[in-house]
């Protein structure tokens, strides 16, 4: 059915959760897994007077070593279950273009993501990254969702 599948990850709780079913899915289809983290720049606001510049060269080598450790995370727990997996990284202000960008170069036919779940004005004021791959991918989208009661995904069974 599916042989290669995205993973992107941000390293949050129920990023984890999600890998850790997809590498369960992808054990079932016998399928090799890409494990991808977006590092993401922080807004910057405009300063007032006096204001201190950001290094963003540092802020970017930051970033990008927390990606690399959570995209390094799934790949490791892809190769403990006896997957293929490769691991990588970007720096992007749209993270959703380079999940969709690195599914096509990678020759990936599912991503495969968790949804934090936001509603209303946390979501008009954080996106949403999930939201915007299902809107704008020609490559399937599975997508778990947190439970409303726990926080926690949901899981069949």
């Amino acid at each position: 059915m599916y042989k290669k599948i995205l993973v992107p990850t941000d390293g949050s709780e129920l990023s984890d959760e999600a890998a850790a079913a997809a590498i369960n899915f992808a054990k079932l289809c016998h399928a090799d897994i890409v494990a991808l983290s977006v590092a993401e720049p922080y807004p910057l606001m405009p300063a007032a007077e006096g204001a201190m510049v950001v290094d963003t060269g540092f802020e970017a080598d930051t970033l990008l070593g927390m990606a690399r450790e959570n995209a390094d995370k799934v790949a490791a727990d892809a190769r403990a279950a006896g997957l293929n997996c490769t691991a990588l990284t970007v720096f992007s202000v749209v993270p959703h273009e380079e999940i969709i960008r690195t599914a096509n170069e990678q020759g990936c036919d599912l991503i495969f993501m968790a949804s934090h779940g936001r509603r209303g004005l946390s979501k008009l004021l954080a996106g949403s990254v999930t939201q915007n791959v299902l809107a704008y991918s020609s490559i399937p989208v599975m997508v778990l969702r947190p439970r409303r009661d726990t926080g926690k995904l949901k899981t069949p069974g």
